[in-house]
């Protein structure tokens, strides 16, 4: 059941990118989704949190913590990510965002938390090869420098938010940190748009559909289903079975809009999801198959929802 809470949460990970695509087909704007998101998800996950007694406790520091978490990090890791939607298809920017779990391992031998290998460093040129493969693809199709860098910007924000929420949310259950962090996230939209004006809802009940899809499924539905599979078969395991997300979002999109990637692409895809994989697989199962020398235990990266 731990497996297949992990999968069904990669899923909805994974459909995320149709219901906006299909939003925006529906003249929802990106700041209209991004509020209506985090403002549904925020209060769904409060009144759960509530319900189960997950926000009681919580000290100040606790509750400023998973705010900033959403104001600095969700927030704008969502902004570049459904902009980038807007000018590549979907598959490719799931592709290109998904190389998160390897700047993530980098980024935790960077500052030291974690130590510097072999295997480390070829997941690294393996998943930047992938990603040269996947934009060389699209170099002779469709190709949007704007949406390559608000990819590659959403990548980069998502890694500075698991680095340094890993250490810093520490013994915040993830039920209420969830919530918080959809909180700050609507927190800081609602300040944006409070400056630039707030965005149109009058679009049709299709493109409201679209959202309460997005909402309920790829934002509360797969949270939940990921921290329950977490607690059942650990972060290593989770994060590889969360790999089927962006498989997930090349085939529907595949299917429901037509998008199809070349063989090139197709190579760079598998070149990226092998490097998670290498990078998540714990070293001593590595090294039972022959596929790595037995080395001292390494703390494997922690991919959260």
């Amino acid at each position: 059941m731990g497996a297949l809470s992990c999968l069904l949460s990669a899923a909805g990970f994974g459909l995320m990118a149709v219901f906006a695509k299909s939003a925006y087909d529906e003249g929802v704007s990106v700041p209209a989704l991004l509020l209506v998101r985090f403002g549904l998800a925020a209060a769904v996950l409060l009144a759960i949190a509530a319900s189960r007694g997950a926000l009681r406790g919580l000290t100040v520091r606790a509750v400023l913590v998973g705010l900033a978490m959403g104001v600095f990090g969700y927030a704008v890791q969502a902004s570049l990510y459904f902009s980038a939607l807007q000018h590549l298809d979907a598959s490719l920017v799931a592709l290109v965002f998904y190389v998160y779990p390897v700047t993530v391992m980098l980024a935790a031998v960077a500052v030291g938390r974690e130590r510097a290998s072999a295997r480390r460093v070829v997941a690294l040129l393996v998943a930047l090869g992938g990603i040269g493969l996947v934009l060389a693809g699209a170099a002779s199709g469709q190709f949007d420098a704007l949406g390559v860098v608000l990819a590659l910007g959403a990548a980069a924000t998502y890694t500075g938010y698991i680095v340094i929420g890993e250490r810093v949310t520490a013994g915040i259950a993830p039920l209420a940190l969830a919530a918080l962090v959809c909180t700050g996230a609507t927190g800081a939209l609602l300040t944006v748009d409070s400056v630039r004006g707030l965005p149109d809802l009058g679009f049709s009940a299709a493109g409201w559909g679209w959202l309460v899809a997005l909402v309920l499924i790829s934002t509360v539905g797969s949270v939940l289903l990921f921290f329950a599979g977490l607690a059942k078969v650990g972060p290593s395991t989770a994060a590889i079975l969360s790999i089927l997300e962006p498989v997930v979002t090349v085939l529907s999109v595949a299917v429901l809009f037509g998008e199809v990637l070349t063989g090139t692409q197709w190579l760079g895809g598998l070149l990226v999801l092998g490097a998670v994989v290498l990078v998540q697989v714990p070293a001593g199962l590595l090294a039972r198959v022959g596929l790595l020398a037995p080395a001292r235990r390494e703390t494997p990266v922690r991919v959260p929802a």
